[in-house]
């Protein structure tokens, strides 16, 4: 936002909710409680948009809605409590979740469809003081709800909260023997509510804006025309109807080394789909965890949480391709649809958005599909480009980054107007630098700061192009102007999951650390198994140590290191949080290991020169936890 444009605000109820004892859940069980957290999530949207709210923001298990009216928020938060009682009573104590639900009437300001603000702000503080399977309200909403609903509040006083300056006037609402809201109670002795009906065009509209900013898309088949916040039956759970994962297309062709060309067809329609409004489409790197194996599409829908599993098959001869996929509902495993194409390499572009609009069309949606651009118009300069991408997606090595940069050298001699050769070069040579395996790193950013400006010249519309610049002013430790390069990447091509994480990390490291988990989280989502996922935990780690939140750092350390098991700086961290714990031996073994594999670790001087503490808000963080951790793990201050 530019100095000369006018601040939107506006008055909103801000609703926040969160599960109890999350951190705890996934560390014993990720893929169940994901599972148990998406049924509960639909019950959880379905109130919300029945009481007139609108969601404008999610985190991992958290859920930011807005109302209009006082009385709506609190009738749909006491709705909600009574909802998740009924569906723990059904399910097994190791099964089960509660929610603490905090709400407050204040100014928030308004940017696109998000809120920000103390207002927002608040609200998540109040949630903090809920108890488990409880509400908070600020005195603001208390005093605005009157005697308009049948609910007894328990006053809690003045309240401070972190980072808001005046203390909050603060109230529960009052719970009965049973547990149960005390307006659950009063309906059961025949206390009147109110129901609210809403149309099923408002409700669809609500819900394709909801899906479009994450995976609880609530299926459309839900909604009737007389949705009530009270008396409809909570519907069994089912995927997001707009989810799917493109598993790695086979390569039925003779020679191993045409493999590329299937996983580069796989990439190109995983983005494709991706542009669907509303989608949630798997990243390729998760998806390519399941290559190579014999799988059963109902398991890999409850894996991942996805409706749909699009496979297939690529056999090419050399100008010749035939390609045959089909679509599977993963709730009944039917295979809803089934095509072979047979092209000339030269249709390989018009091929993919004829599978894209297929597809598009077997889910019956009336969504326009942006029109997939052309990398180049060169055969051979494709070939290079989907051979380059094939190479990048390997473990990182100097050897690799040097042959994927060799193929787009070669795709752009053949084609110097290719947006994507230029494009992923810039990246290819961003990446080696970053990762320090480059012999001549400021020659290499030079390069790549001017391919990726060659690009946006080209393309100013394409995704590719704004991850490239963004890629490299990162490199250059410019993250505040990377942030929107990012952020446009995304929005231009929500498929490129890595842009997410950094994203995050740049927000952390200008100094705005409550901003940055989100990020990760939601890149997390997309792409749960990828072996690029290891630094995001650990990144992660990072920010919760410092935030002092040490329980919920060390399970993030402990999956990074499970993953990956060769960063140094996730050993660290974890020594320091070890050390907080009061686990010395753990601490001081982290330690050792950090120290192995990195010179960065043999001192605290060593440690505080690094760039991750540049801005002053993270060294001031990093002085109250992490280097006082670190000295207690036995690390020496020279």
């Amino acid at each position: 936002m530019t100095d000369d444009q006018v601040v939107e605000r506006k008055l909103a109820v801000i609703f926040a909710a969160d599960v109890a004892d999350y951190s705890r859940l996934m560390g014993l069980d990720e893929v169940g409680t994901l599972r148990t957290l998406q049924a509960y999530r639909a019950i959880l949207d379905r109130l919300i948009v029945a009481h007139h709210g609108r969601i404008f923001n999610t985190a991992g298990d958290s859920v930011m809605a807005d109302f209009a009216s006082p009385v709506d928020a609190v009738e749909c938060a006491v709705a909600v409590q009574e909802a998740i009682d009924k569906e723990n009573a059904d399910r097994a104590v190791g099964e089960q979740m509660r929610f603490r639900i905090g709400v407050h009437l204040g100014d928030v300001i308004v940017e696109g469809a998000n809120l920000f603000g103390d207002g927002v702000n608040i609200a998540a503080r109040l949630e903090a003081l809920a108890e488990p399977g409880g509400i908070c309200l600020s005195g603001a909403v208390r005093d605005q709800i009157g005697t308009r609903l049948p609910v007894a509040f328990t006053p809690l006083g003045d309240q401070r909260v972190k980072n808001i300056a005046q203390p909050i006037r603060a109230f529960r609402v009052a719970r009965a023997s049973d547990g149960r809201p005390v307006m659950a109670a009063l309906r059961a002795g025949g206390a009147p509510v109110r129901t609210r009906v809403f149309g099923t065009a408002a409700a669809a509209a609500i819900l394709i804006a909801a899906g479009a900013g994450g995976w609880w898309l609530w299926s459309s088949r839900h909604a009737g025309p007389e949705a009530s916040a009270v008396s409809s039956p909570i519907q069994p759970f089912s995927a997001p109807r707009l989810s799917i994962v493109v598993l790695p297309f086979e390569n039925l062709g003779k020679d191993p080394e045409q493999e590329y060309f299937a996983d580069g067809i796989t990439d190109d329609l995983t983005t494709d789909l991706s542009r669907i409004q509303g989608s949630l489409v798997i990243a390729r790197n998760t998806a390519f965890s399941y290559k190579g194996k014999s799988v059963d599409a109902k398991q890999i829908g409850r894996n991942l949480g996805v409706r749909y599993v699009l496979e297939g098959s690529v056999q090419r001869a050399g100008k010749q391709i035939r390609i045959n996929t089909q679509l599977i509902d993963t709730e009944t495993g039917a295979h809803l649809w089934a095509e072979r194409f047979d092209r000339d390499i030269g249709d390989l572009f018009a091929l993919q958005n004829e599978i894209t609009a297929r597809i598009a069309n077997a889910l019956r949606l009336q969504l326009a599909i942006a029109e997939s651009r052309r990398p180049t118009d060169n055969p051979d300069a494709m070939d290079y480009i989907l051979r380059g991408r094939a190479v990048m997606n390997n473990p990182i090595s100097r050897e690799n980054y040097d042959k994927a940069e060799g193929y787009f050298e070669k795709a752009l001699a053949l084609d110097p107007h290719s947006v994507d050769a230029a494009a992923w070069l810039a990246v290819a040579l961003t990446v080696r630098v970053t990762d320090e395996l480059s012999d001549h790193p400021d020659v290499d950013l030079q390069r790549a700061e001017q391919l990726a400006g060659r690009a946006l010249a080209i393309a100013p519309d394409n995704g590719l192009a704004h991850y490239a610049k963004a890629q490299v002013l990162r490199a250059q430790s410019r993250f505040k102007e990377a942030i929107p390069e990012y952020e446009t990447a995304i929005a231009l091509d929500p498929s490129r999951v890595p842009a997410y994480a950094h994203v995050g990390w740049c927000k952390f490291l200008i100094g705005s650390v409550d901003e940055a988990l989100p990020y990760f989280e939601r890149a997390i989502r997309l792409n749960p198994s990828g072996p690029g996922i290891a630094p995001w935990y650990g990144r992660m780690g990072v920010i919760q140590l410092l935030q002092s939140n040490i329980d919920e750092a060390v399970a993030s350390l402990e999956k990074a290191s499970g993953e990956n098991a060769r960063l140094p700086f996730v050993h660290a961290y974890l020594a320091a949080a070890y050390a907080l714990k009061g686990q010395s031996e753990r601490a001081h073994a982290e330690l050792a290991e950090a120290q192995r594999l990195s010179n960065a670790y043999s001192s605290l001087a060593n440690v505080e020169k690094s760039s991750w503490f540049d801005n002053p808000k993270i060294r001031a963080l990093a002085e109250a936890t992490y280097f006082p951790a670190l000295r207690k793990a036995g690390l020496p201050e020279e």
